[in-house]
């Protein structure tokens, strides 16, 4: 391969580039970005995304996993003194360094997008806002609402750290090679953490996930069948003049809380 040529997509690491430069122009427009700005690119493939934030920021981190593309990368901007470029998985790569209010623009491999999504979510207030492009399927759980048919656990664990609205639908004509699905581009703004106790938020981790694990059945019987006590479950729903007979996808997120809460006061 030229050194000069780019490196060709490899299927198992998820890698689309984006190519429109129309489709750049409005994610970089969504993100606001000033030259105080830091930004954290993941996957940064080609660069395309990627020069144009150099252009919009005050500093960029981009993380890529492939040695080929970072090699390519480095030669392709060389003379962007305004950019880190780091070799690693974005999953374990640290990023506990980046400055709080750190603005993260990504096109998310979309093979490990939830991961990557919940792992920056974890950070607080570190990444205060996020512009995402994700598979659209994904976009469209993140922002759904109780009693729809995409309203999840990843709905609601999302929807619990940040305010998210889906942007714009991004067709797969945008992409060499082009991926077999659509995508769409998210803003999430984070939420101030809430001050819970770890083992708190462990909990409820773990009832939402519970809650969601037999879909088809009542609130009651998903989480009994999970481990939980039938008749403790019962009596916080009563508490909470709920009905016994609802199911984990009619929960909003605040009513989820009020239920974790409640759990732990009848234990």
């Amino acid at each position: 391969m030229d050194s000069a040529s780019p490196p060709a997509a490899i299927r198992r690491l998820g890698q689309n580039f984006l190519v429109d430069p129309n489709i750049v122009r409005k994610i970089v427009a969504l993100a606001e970005l000033s030259s105080a700005d830091t930004v954290l690119e993941i996957g940064p493939g080609r660069g395309f995304l990627t020069e144009a934030l150099c252009r919009a920021a005050g500093h960029i981190t981009a993380i890529e996993v492939d040695p080929r593309l970072h090699t390519f990368l480095a030669e392709r901007t060389a003379h962007l003194a305004n950019l880190t470029l780091l070799l690693g998985d974005a999953l374990t790569c640290s990023i506990e360094h980046l400055p709080i209010g750190t603005i993260v623009v990504a096109n998310l491999p979309y093979y490990i997008s939830t991961p990557l999504l919940f792992r920056l979510l974890s950070q607080g207030n570190r990444f205060a806002r996020m512009v995402l492009m994700l598979q659209n399927e994904v976009a469209d759980r993140l922002i759904a609402k109780p009693g729809s048919s995409d309203y999840g656990v990843l709905s609601v664990m999302a929807q619990y750290s940040a305010n998210i609205s889906k942007a714009f639908k991004v067709s797969p004509q945008c992409f060499r090679p082009r991926p077999e699905v659509d995508s769409a581009v998210v803003l999430l703004h984070a939420l101030e953490p809430r001050v819970r106790h770890p083992e708190a938020e462990r909990r409820f981790t773990t009832l939402v996930r519970a809650a969601f694990a037999h879909r088809r059945k009542t609130l009651v019987n998903s989480l009994r069948n999970e481990g939980y006590d039938s008749k403790l479950v019962e009596t916080a729903l009563a508490t909470l003049h709920l009905p016994p007979s609802l199911r984990a996808e009619t929960l909003p997120l605040e009513q989820f809380l009020e239920l974790a809460r409640c759990m732990e006061d009848v234990t």
